[in-house]
């Protein structure tokens, strides 16, 4: 029942009261945008800081994963050292009591292969130990790196949040007055409204005749064309550009009407 009600509405709309909703959406529209630039890129920068400290807390935890493998690993080494030490005496103290020159030879060479063991549990121990010292001196770096980048998050977070602040009641009333307006549009021009918008490079879809040129490309307007515009007629769109053209007496009266919006007047 709703929407019948409205595309009656609409339906009823003179061709003035159609070109003055849109030229109302298109200032509506444009204070919007004024306020968004306002913020500039500071929601970018701020998610793209956010991508960056997520980034160097898996990297830290990482190094943190490379060093406890490495010290179990170490852990482990230490244990197989241990092992072949027990060995060694145990081999040594079987040497006292061989009955032969073979088996002493062979106790002596399961001695040399022990200790050549522990050599080289020995040296993976010191690679181990060199490895988590440069990745502590990368966990320290990448500490360092990320307390910058916590606080170049907190100063752009205080400074997005107080251009919010000062913006969001503005923002609000301009957005419950865009869809006021938008529900009186019919479909099919809001549709085309909403088309030239988006190609549009500065978001103007709705522009007044300034100094006898189109206020969207600046390409002349003919003067018979511009009585057109005047008359409030027709909806007439700008032969260059496609952009939607009207008067500048009633661009002034919605002007003023959608700054009293903004101040929630």
């Amino acid at each position: 029942m709703a929407n019948k009600k409205t595309d009656a509405g609409t339906a009823e709309m003179t061709v003035a009261e159609k070109l003055r909703a849109l030229y109302e959406l298109q200032q509506v529209a444009t204070s919007i945008d004024k306020i968004r630039i306002l913020r500039g890129e500071l929601p970018l920068e701020v998610q793209d800081l956010e991508d960056e400290i997520a980034g160097l807390e898996t990297r830290v935890a990482k190094y943190q994963e490379d060093i406890d493998a490495l010290e179990k690993s170490i852990s482990g080494k230490k244990q197989e050292i241990v092992n072949a030490q027990g060995l060694i005496k145990k081999y040594e103290e079987q040497q006292n009591n061989v009955r032969n020159n073979r088996e002493y030879d062979s106790l002596s060479k399961e001695i040399e292969f022990q200790t050549l063991e522990i050599e080289l549990r020995q040296k993976h121990i010191k690679e181990h130990n060199d490895k988590i010292a440069k990745l502590n001196k990368d966990i320290e770096e990448s500490r360092k790196e990320l307390d910058e980048r916590k606080e170049d998050l907190n100063n752009k977070k205080e400074e997005l949040d107080s251009i919010i602040d000062e913006t969001k009641k503005d923002e609000e009333n301009l957005n419950n007055r865009s869809e006021e307006i938008r529900e009186i549009i019919e479909p099919r021009l809001l549709k085309a409204y909403k088309r030239i918008r988006e190609n549009a490079r500065n978001g103007l879809a709705v522009v007044t005749v300034e100094r006898d040129a189109c206020g969207g490309c600046f390409n002349k307007i003919p003067p018979q064309r511009q009585l057109d515009i005047r008359s409030r007629k027709k909806i007439i769109v700008c032969e260059y550009c496609g952009r939607i053209l009207v008067d500048p007496d009633m661009a002034e009266e919605i002007s003023e009407k959608t700054k009293n919006t903004q101040q929630g007047k």
